[in-house]
């Protein structure tokens, strides 16, 4: 018996990936500036539903080889025939094709940002190509940018010839039913075929979907602070021996003041924040230790060393924390740590002091000043302070992120902390 249409499974296969394709189309026209946060959540959705089209087409491909499609209609040309072979095989390989070289270009990107399909589902990257030396990820993602840029033209010219053929059977020949075998009933030589308005409607609810959806940006607040690795503690320097008996001269000599040794107590933190396409942005580092001695009464003997693991930097949106420590901001890889120390001191008011150091971070070292207030309760301490940097300064934000439209150059940095003497 002659089978004149695909069977359902195809059908419907065929339908969800032509949504797919035409919604992803319009995805990248939105990407003006991928600097900004909404760029980022479209890229992200644009990797997911790539990832979702190859899924679809791998299973359409494999059920199409398992069941063979009904035969070309009768009366159609041989350079018909051939040409819609010629253009279906060309969309399978450009299905397939398409995410493949998009699915390379994320696992071999500066940044490594993981996929996260539509936020919940992680997504590996290629086999191998992430843990390329740095020269061979470079020619991996320059290859594959190259030919998703061309496989994306090649769509546009394909699914050209793919539509025309289709609306030149349907509206022009009566007795070439192309449109029925994926769109069974449809008449062929019928201008007013109800199928051909819902599929018409289908197009315009893709694309103007990908035109209206906004999908949510990274998240701009950090997750509640997980408690801080503090230094150990160091122990005091044993008090002298108090002199039997005091000479007149020996008691006109004043024993110089000592500086406290001080633990970092769990729930301290060291944050962040700044701005991104307008939008705040706070952060913190989740690791990170504290070697200090102060009292305010010996300003001259106190010192801070505070050594930060900058791989352990959260802001609330995993995908951002990835990307962070990569080569355009942190770069971990060579400079896994940033240092912050103070030997210099000065009393600015009540409880209020001023630190005065040098930060080392990405290979550059600058002074800083860190305003901040202390509160000494017998043997407890809660410290506040707040110090702004520039990020550019520190080389913190390469190439295009050097730029200060979207994330300014001001960073504000600040310390709560609680420690016992």
């Amino acid at each position: 018996m002659r089978r004149d249409r695909y069977a359902t499974v195809a059908i419907v296969l065929h339908w969800l990936i032509a949504a797919a394709i035409l919604f992803q189309m319009q995805l990248p026209w939105r990407f003006v500036d991928l600097k900004t946060p909404e760029a980022f959540a479209l890229i992200q959705l644009h990797k997911s539903v790539g990832i979702t089209i190859l899924v679809l087409s791998l299973a359409r491909l494999g059920w199409r080889l398992a069941n063979p499609p009904p035969p070309e209609p009768e009366g159609l040309a041989l350079w018909e025939v051939w040409l819609s072979k010629i253009v279906h095989w060309g969309l399978y390989a450009l299905m397939i094709g398409m995410p493949i070289t998009g699915w390379i270009m994320v696992s071999t990107s500066k940044t490594g940002i993981p996929t996260v399909l539509y936020g919940l589902i992680p997504w590996p990257h290629v086999p191998g190509l992430a843990e390329l030396p740095a020269a061979g990820k470079a020619a991996w993602n320059g290859l594959a940018r190259e030919s998703h840029e061309l496989l994306g033209w090649g769509f546009y010219v394909l699914i050209g010839l793919h539509v025309a053929g289709a609306l030149k059977h349907q509206l022009f020949s009566r007795d070439e039913p192309v449109l029925a075998r994926m769109a069974p009933g449809a008449v062929p030589g019928r201008w007013l075929e109800p199928r051909l308005a819902l599929i018409a409607l289908g197009v315009i609810a893709a694309i103007g979907g990908a035109w209206l959806i906004h999908p949510r940006p990274p998240a701009s607040a950090p997750l509640p602070p997980p408690p801080v690795q503090a230094a150990e503690p160091v122990a005091a320097p044993a008090a002298p021996l108090a002199p039997v008996a005091a000479t007149p001269a020996a008691e006109a000599v004043q024993t110089p003041a000592e500086a406290s040794k001080w633990t970092v107590g769990k729930g301290s933190t060291l944050g962040f924040s700044t701005s991104w396409g307008g939008q705040t942005l706070e952060g913190r580092f989740d690791q990170w230790t504290a070697d200090i001695a102060f009292s305010p009464d010996a300003l001259d003997h106190s010192h801070v060393k505070v050594t930060i693991d900058l791989a352990s930097v959260a802001t609330g949106d995993p995908q951002r924390d990835v990307a962070l420590p990569g080569a355009d901001f942190f770069d971990v890889a060579d400079h896994p740590k940033a240092i912050f120390t103070a030997d210099s001191f000065e009393a600015a008011g009540q409880n209020r002091y001023v630190a005065k150091g040098k930060l080392s971070l990405r290979g550059v070292t600058k002074p800083v000043r860190l305003p901040f207030t202390l509160k000494i309760d017998g043997d407890k301490a809660r410290m506040s302070g707040v110090t702004s940097l520039d990020r550019t300064a520190f080389g913190v934000g390469q190439g295009e992120w050097q730029a200060t439209d979207q994330i300014p150059a001001q960073v504000k940095v600040s310390v709560q902390l609680t420690a016992t003497r």
